[in-house]
């Protein structure tokens, strides 16, 4: 029985000792839990213009900035970032080295020139706006713009009066020339007899060239309808100052008169909340290429058509809407039998252009484009 005393004894002093050291041990972990801080997400964000300009820049940046503060990331900028000039690899070493997670490059020949420093940093996401180059942690994102393009080329096919409709366009790519084509393509919809003659000005944003190719377009060229492709809205202020009607470019526009008929724009913060809570998610290059446009309801589409003009008539407008009926439908505008402006046919009668041909190999235009050199 002493023994067994003995023992007992011996068993209670090391439990106590045990609890001595294991106290301090929880105390340190519960203080230092209580200091630590999951590490803060950060975002970057690199574009070609001004970010406060409208038009391009300034409305991917409001978008941007606003999804941003949705999720409670912080936003790191760097903006007038010129492309192939080696600018945009300065840049991502920059956003990387003051800990952005994410890098999103907002123009289009941004991947082009980066793609060796994309691959050099496997552990940072990448999104881009275009679909040429593909690296594993880089994925492709973009809106369907064209969709609204189609829409506002009837609007122009029905508005024009001499049956030109002028194009001033930045460069002869697969995101441009997809745009041209659904916006020939609405246009000889509802009016075939009409074509569209486009300027190319070789930059995203010359203020100068723009407004020469849009006074060319109109007094040369004969054209009564102008849009464009362009970072901001140059050619609309020469259409305003001639009394040319015109459709605007993601912005919408103020100061105009009525010949400001509508803007295809898109709402970028959609766009890059998407992105972004995927991201967050560790699902960002679940799949190649992320395309959003106009969806079931108008609350979730991201592309659209800004409010019409006084002078866009209820008829036009109710022909508008059934063809936004349609696309919500899931009609295919780059469907059926197409042809290019040399005479190629470029879909069969019961075919569709697939997405990744609109993404990544567009490199013609379609019937009904002449270009004016």
């Amino acid at each position: 029985m002493g023994f067994l005393r003995k023992l007992k004894k011996l068993h209670m002093l090391a439990a106590a000792i045990g609890l001595l050291i294991v106290i301090p041990v929880v105390v340190l972990i519960f203080n230092f839990s209580k200091d630590f801080e999951e590490p803060h997400e950060k975002i970057g964000f690199i574009i070609t213009g001004n970010i406060h300009a409208p038009g391009w820049n300034g409305s991917h940046y409001d978008g941007i900035k606003k999804a941003c503060e949705n999720f409670g990331v912080e936003l790191l900028v760097r903006d007038s970032v010129k492309e192939n000039s080696g600018q945009c690899t300065d840049a991502i070493h920059e956003l990387i080295k003051e800990g952005a997670g994410m890098i999103f490059l907002a123009s289009y020949d941004y991947p082009r020139e980066a793609q060796n420093i994309i691959a050099a940093y496997p552990n940072i996401a990448f999104a881009t706006i275009s679909a040429e180059v593909h690296v594993r942690n880089l994925a492709s994102y973009f809106v369907r713009m064209y969709q609204a393009r189609y829409i506002s080329g009837a609007l122009a096919g029905m508005k024009t009066e001499t049956n030109v409709i002028g194009y001033v366009a930045a460069m002869e790519n697969t995101e441009v020339n997809r745009g041209i084509n659904a916006f020939t393509l609405g246009v000889r919809r509802v009016n075939p007899s009409a074509k569209i003659v486009v300027m190319w000005t070789g930059d995203w944003k010359d203020e100068k060239t723009e407004m020469e190719h849009a006074e060319r377009l109109i007094k040369e060229a004969g054209a009564d309808v102008i849009t464009y492709h362009q970072n901001e809205d140059a050619a609309g202020i020469v259409a305003e100052r001639l009394g040319v009607d015109f459709i605007g470019y993601n912005a919408i526009l103020n100061g105009y008169s009525e010949h400001y008929l509508t803007s295809v724009i898109c709402r970028w913060d959609l766009y890059y909340s998407d992105i972004i809570q995927r991201y967050l998610k560790g699902e960002i290059n679940s799949v190649k290429n992320h395309w959003l446009g106009i969806e079931k309801s108008s609350s979730s589409s991201v592309v659209t058509l800004s409010t019409y003009s006084k002078v866009v008539s209820p008829e036009i407008v109710a022909q508008l809407s059934v063809m936004e009926q349609e696309l919500l439908n899931n009609r295919l505008i780059f469907s059926g039998e197409i042809y290019d402006n040399q005479g190629n046919l470029r879909c069969r009668a019961g075919e569709a252009i697939s997405d990744n041909t609109l993404l990544e190999d567009m490199n013609w235009l379609v019937e009904g484009v002449e270009v004016l050199e």
